[in-house]
């Protein structure tokens, strides 16, 4: 019987994967998960979402199955004021010695 290694990764899925530009990935997820998570929250359907946003219904869909890198941080932001969010942009003093300096969503 063998047994299968694996390995622990970073915060960052995407870093680990190798993927261009893991950090703003990580956060674009973090941003469409909110977006996601709204929407079914209201029942809002696709088409709605988009008329909301301004973009197309099948962009709306892409957004939500991961495929958002035709979108930026900044315009998922505005996403999250078109819901009726409060967007906060905190900046402060990293202090964690164990993990370097992120970006993240709460």
């Amino acid at each position: 019987m063998s047994k299968k290694g694996h390995e622990i990764g970073s915060r960052n899925v995407f870093k680990d994967l190798g993927v261009p530009n893991a950090e703003e990935h990580v956060v674009k997820a973090q941003l469409v998960f909110k977006i996601d998570t709204i929407m079914k929250g209201r029942g809002l359907k696709q088409v709605e979402a988009a008329e909301l946003f301004g973009i197309r219904q099948p962009d709306v869909s892409k957004m939500l199955r991961g495929e958002f890198r035709q979108f930026s941080v900044e315009r998922l932001l505005r996403f999250l004021v078109a819901l009726d969010q409060d967007v906060h942009i905190v900046v402060k003093p990293h202090h964690d010695r164990k993990n370097a300096p992120a970006l993240q969503v709460f």
